[in-house]
């Protein structure tokens, strides 16, 4: 269990005492790290190993991978970047095998993320965890858009609500 995750889980059942249970629901958007990403900022990698596939284009990073583009961090065991076409940049990335995504003080945790870099979207699939300051929520999906600062979750969606009575 990784640190984030850990201290989510215990946000999470720190807060249960005073409500009845948990809060559900199958969607729900809120804010996600900056208020605004600048997904045409140069984009830094840093891993283990790296392997490049000259006829299909892409490039795996393996082993520790950190990715960093302004304020936002990705990490995770294995990265695919997929280029365009033209070879004019990125097209996407293909994170998987635990991924750990942070924003300014928010935090957020998926088995898998995929960041359309055009779009500015990252969706996060598979156990998603997002940490922000006390508050923890869980769900199967998160989509985060990078352009406006929101995030939503999708599937699932747990969290414990805080009533403000210690």
């Amino acid at each position: 269990m990784t640190k984030l995750r850990a201290l989510a889980c215990a946000a999470l059942l720190a807060f249960s005492a005073p409500l009845s249970g948990p809060v559900l629901a199958q969607g729900t958007q809120l804010a996600f790290g900056a208020i605004r990403q600048d997904t045409s900022a140069p984009v830094e990698v840093s891993a283990d190993e790296l392997a490049v596939d000259q006829a299909s284009g892409a490039a795996t990073f393996t082993g520790n991978v950190v990715i960093g583009q302004g304020d936002m961090k990705l990490s995770a065991p294995r990265v695919l970047v997929i280029y365009r076409q033209d070879a004019s940049g990125i097209q996407r990335l293909e994170a998987t095998g635990g991924v750990t995504l942070v924003s300014g003080a928010d935090a957020a945790e998926a088995e898998r993320a995929d960041y359309n870099i055009d779009d500015g979207l990252i969706v996060m699939t598979g156990d998603v965890l997002l940490a922000q300051g006390q508050s923890a929520l869980t769900a199967n999906k998160m989509t985060v858009n990078l352009d406006d600062g929101t995030a939503r979750m999708q599937g699932q969606v747990k969290t414990i609500l805080q009533t403000g009575n210690n």
